[in-house]
């Protein structure tokens, strides 16, 4: 390599500066921050086994994002999609019949906020990231360039190897299909300190006057890996005192955000004492009122991710 091509190798450290983003890229592509975190580090690894092919003609940034983006396709090839449980039908009665875990189904899983600042928060909502699933890996790529990160269309066709024709195409089919999906009329309005600090209060009391007060009629719950959900408080209020009661006592701790929304670990009452872990709540809420309520159970892998306790005495 000559003098020339020297200077124009990055150093490992310039490569890890993109991890945030090209991860919060790779999750809206995999739909799992594992599978995302997987992506990143491979493409990162390629890429400095590759280093002295990167002859600086194009972006440092570009070029990473043609590694990660050929990782995420390679991963996608199986061609199964994460989805959550209102994607597969309609909402079911709350009783402990309807409760069934799909082994044939991995689901969307949710991640913690990027600490990149720029990444715009409605571009990682559950139902968004969900979304996306629907489209084939190359248009979902291509969406997620143009749309979310507002790449050119010369930019993403290059990326691609393809034609401007090609990307332009299908962010048209891509579009058209979240269209369908209602995606971009998605509940998403902040979640102010006060409505979550009614709402700690009032989960820990099992206080359901006081949830009345902060949970939307027509508010949604699902608990994966159970495939069942359910709409509107009065069956969310008829599983929580029926199959649910054992959620009595917990207590709930706050776990930042996850995927723009704010998250909590919910520990239930332990029979040998102290508490152990049940969900990672997920809350979206509008005009004051909570619309959505999403408890993770995988606790055993999101809790370490979201930096919470295994247990709590």
């Amino acid at each position: 390599m000559d003098s020339s091509a020297l200077t124009a190798t990055p150093a490992f450290g310039e490569l890890e500066q993109y991890r945030s983003e090209l991860t919060a890229y790779c999750y809206r592509m995999l739909g799992s921050p594992f599978d995302a975190e997987d992506a990143v580090q491979d493409a990162l690894v390629r890429a400095w086994r590759n280093v002295d092919r990167f002859e600086g003609r194009a972006q440092l940034r570009s070029w990473l994002y043609k590694i990660a983006t050929n990782v995420c396709l390679d991963m996608l090839k199986a061609g199964k999609r994460r989805p959550r449980p209102m994607d597969l039908g309609p909402a079911q009665e709350p009783v402990a019949e309807n409760l069934n875990v799909p082994t044939e189904i991995t689901w969307l899983e949710p991640m913690p906020d990027p600490q990149d600042a720029t990444v715009e928060r409605e571009t990682i909502r559950l139902a968004f990231v969900a979304a996306l699933q629907h489209l084939p890996a190359r248009q979902r790529a291509v969406l997620i360039l143009c749309e979310v990160l507002r790449w050119q269309a010369s930019e993403v066709a290059e990326l691609l190897d393809t034609s401007v024709a090609s990307v332009n195409s299908a962010l048209q089919r891509a579009r058209a299909t979240l269209e369908n999906a209602n995606v971009y009329d998605v509940d998403s309005g902040d979640v102010d300190r006060e409505l979550l600090e009614r709402y700690v209060a009032a989960f820990e009391a099992y206080d359901m006057d006081a949830l009345t007060e902060l949970i939307r009629e027509d508010a949604t719950q699902s608990m994966p890996p159970f495939d069942m959900w359910i709409r509107g408080r009065d069956d969310i209020f008829t599983w929580w005192l029926g199959p649910g009661i054992g959620c009595r006592g917990s207590r709930v701790i706050h776990a930042g955000n996850a995927n723009g929304s704010p998250a909590f670990g919910q520990y239930k009452p332990s029979a040998d004492g102290g508490y152990e872990p049940w969900a990672l709540q997920v809350l979206e809420a509008k005009d004051g009122r909570i619309t959505e309520l999403t408890f993770f159970l995988d606790t055993e892998q999101l809790f370490p991710l979201f930096g919470l306790p295994p247990r709590l005495p």
